[in-house]
């Protein structure tokens, strides 16, 4: 194919205006690799992360100086234009979702990836939008609720940080699973995060949550911005404090809650899992979204040659759900 790939490089570490627009040659796929033209991809804090080089010590994996994989992107939602001749889970003309992983490069106009990766066709029931964010907000949500914490009917679940991405899909899984839901945001989203299903919001700008009486089996810190020290008076005995931003305090309190009491602050990375055992919870997933108990949010849509500015809104730490380039 002589069209021309349009992508996005990370030049070096820093701010979104070391995203640079790049035209490369279309791939040709592998014997086992589809090429996929992208309707819509992701832009969201993960990116930014990675975009800025942080948090430093993950440097020595993702490159020392400038990213070793400098293409911007990893969900993504599109269409099969083109497979590999050993290929069996796809086809030409259809449908499909998921992530590019560590390879990267899903801000583009264009990606191949081999089958195996985290790829499953995209239903009717989710626009290309809705479908790109999948693997972002419910997959890491539903990996650490379902998985890390064992959410069960009647516990009582507290989000931090209701309204972003992971905050907005966890609100309507936890409820989808029997809990009481709790969530916390600013005043201006406290109707927004109640309507996807919390049996109760607490405004942050109004309320310190670590000051309340009640007690939750699983506290969702979705943000990373608080700390198994500020809530462990607000568990159960039993309680769970999940924090799927991997920091040093975070390891620090995972051996420390490992060693003394019953509490415990965990993570699990969900890209870590092998492909095929995300794509069972994206099923899963699916299926909540077509029973009616899970709505991917989407809060802006950019053009895709309008990323720069959409990392810039979604470093605002403002966004309501999820923002994508399309």
């Amino acid at each position: 194919m002589t069209t021309p790939l349009t992508a996005w490089r990370i030049e070096r570490y820093g701010p979104p205006e070391v995203l640079t627009p790049v035209t490369r040659v279309m791939p040709t796929p592998g014997p086992t690799e589809i090429l996929i033209r992208i309707r819509a991809s992701a832009v969201t804090r993960a990116d930014g992360m990675m975009r800025a080089g942080r948090p430093l010590f993950a440097r020595p994996f993702l490159g020392l100086r400038r990213p070793r994989r400098n293409l911007s992107g990893t969900g993504l939602s599109g269409e099969v234009i083109a497979v590999g001749n050993r290929v069996n889970r796809f086809a030409v003309g259809d449908a499909v979702f998921g992530e590019a992983g560590i390879r990267f490069g899903a801000n583009a106009s264009h990606i191949c990836l081999d089958e195996t990766n985290v790829l499953m066709k995209k239903p009717s029931a989710l626009s290309h939008e809705e479908a790109a964010v999948m693997c972002d907000g419910p997959l890491t949500s539903y990996h650490f609720l379902h998985e890390v914490a064992q959410v069960r009917p009647g516990q009582r679940v507290l989000i931090l940080g209701g309204s972003g991405s992971l905050g907005t899909a966890a609100v309507q899984i936890a409820k989808a699973a029997g809990a009481h839901v709790t969530a916390t945001c600013s005043t201006r989203n406290t109707a927004f995060v109640a309507g996807l299903g919390a049996d109760r919001t607490i405004d942050y700008t109004q309320a310190d949550f670590t000051t309340l009486p009640e007690r939750y089996d699983v506290i969702f810190d979705a943000l990373g911005l608080s700390s198994f020290g500020k809530v462990k008076a607000r568990l159960t005995q039993s309680g769970r404090y999940l924090c799927p931003v991997l920091t040093l305090p975070v390891l620090g309190a995972m051996l420390q809650s490992r060693l003394i009491g019953r509490r415990r602050a965990l993570f699990a990375a969900a890209g870590l899992q092998p492909p095929a055992i995300l794509c069972a919870h994206l099923a899963q997933l699916l299926a909540m979204v077509e029973a009616g108990t899970l709505s991917p949010v989407l809060d802006r849509v950019y053009p895709l040659t309008d990323l720069v500015e959409a990392h810039r809104h979604v470093e605002t730490g403002h966004k309501r759900g999820n923002v994508v380039v399309v």
